[in-house]
């Protein structure tokens, strides 16, 4: 087994990258991600690797595109305003059918907002973000050594589906310092050959990387391709963590440093004799949503739990689909709720069954 090494969540999620093949990376600051950038400016010219801050988010996002295109294994990083500024680039690499790794590192919003922690970037994330029919796949870690581990998958999973691949993470995943260890690493040898790059003609015909269709039946075929892709991840790519959902009564859903949070409320209702559960979506899209549907013939409510207004709370309800009351507790603009606030919540709920 690897030593760990204690590490901060941005600088990890780099790391992991460049274990991961990553050797091109694409970025503009903004806080509370820019370690992430910081270490890969660092690190990538000891492997012969490429970094370059852009002019703007913009600029990155389509030199993103650009290494996709040739074949490269390539990431970006930002958090929420500058992801928004880099949707349209995007949208290009998904219509263009581009893998690529995108890490959002989310801060409390709208608009500018603060540095703070938040996971108010969720819809944006999980319904597309930018324009037209498109879909990322999306994880959402809850620890340092997760985002490792989910960054260095996103990786492959880029690869095997030819789409863009977000790691959404918060200002504490980002900004926390835990003790990883790193799996491994994918040599040159071991990276997917790409027969539809544009690595240069070599004898066969040229491929050619686009996203523009201006012939109506031609984008429909692209986008029927892609949903077809689309449904492909949703019958091979959920990930979910469930923790005492077995005999659970009362339910609580959430995803990423939330569900490190709620955990403690769950833990110590079980203590009291209550019988709680908790289900953690890890991958965002696609949606645990048989696994929520299922859980929800037994409770007798769920309770959601995040840092935004309830962005989550639309996809639990729709997986609900009416067998239990879902409710929804969340702290927004940055500020985090403690245990105890869920735990108040919980009980709150409880004794209004009762």
């Amino acid at each position: 087994m690897a030593d760990k090494i204690l590490m901060k969540g941005n600088e990890a999620i780099a790391e992991a990258g460049i274990k991961a093949g990553c050797r091109f990376f694409f970025g503009y600051p903004i806080t509370p991600q820019n370690e992430l950038p910081a270490y890969m400016a660092r690190r990538l010219p000891m492997e012969d690797g490429v970094f370059l801050q852009a002019e703007s988010e913009v600029a990155a996002i389509n030199m993103v595109y650009g290494a996709a295109g040739a074949g490269a294994r390539v990431m970006t990083s930002s958090s929420s305003p500058g992801i928004s500024l880099k949707q349209e680039g995007i949208s290009y690499m998904a219509g263009s059918e581009l893998p690529g790794v995108i890490v959002n590192i989310i801060r409390g919003g709208p608009g500018l907002g603060g540095i703070q922690p938040a996971q108010s970037d969720y819809l944006q994330a999980t319904k597309g973000g930018g324009h037209g029919d498109y879909r990322l796949l999306v994880l959402a870690p809850q620890s340092v050594q997760e985002a490792v581990d989910l960054t260095m998958e996103a990786f492959d999973l880029a690869d095997k589906y030819r789409n863009p691949v977000m790691i959404l993470g918060d200002g504490m995943i980002g900004q926390m310092m835990e003790p990883v260890e790193f799996p491994g690493e994918t040599s040159p040898e071991e990276l997917p050959k790409k027969e539809w790059a544009t690595v240069g003609n070599e004898g066969r015909k040229a491929n050619i990387i686009n996203s523009l269709s201006l012939q109506a039946e031609k984008l429909e075929e692209l986008n029927l391709r892609l949903q077809k892709k689309y449904k492909q991840m949703q019958e091979e790519e959920v990930r979910v963590e469930t923790t005492k959902t077995e005999d659970a009564e009362y339910v609580i859903v959430a995803f990423g440093s939330m569900a490190r949070i709620a955990l403690s409320a769950v833990e110590r209702a079980r203590e009291e004799g209550i019988k709680v559960g908790l289900i953690r979506p890890i991958s965002l899209f696609p949606y645990p949503e048989q696994v929520v549907g299922k859980v929800a013939e037994q409770a007798k409510f769920m309770l959601t739990v995040e840092m935004n207004c309830g962005q989550m709370l639309e996809d639990v309800r729709l997986a609900v689909n009416g067998r239990c009351p879902v409710y929804f507790y969340g702290r927004t603009g940055g500020v985090v709720p403690t245990s105890q606030e869920i735990y108040e919540k919980l009980m709150e709920l409880v004794r209004g069954e009762k």
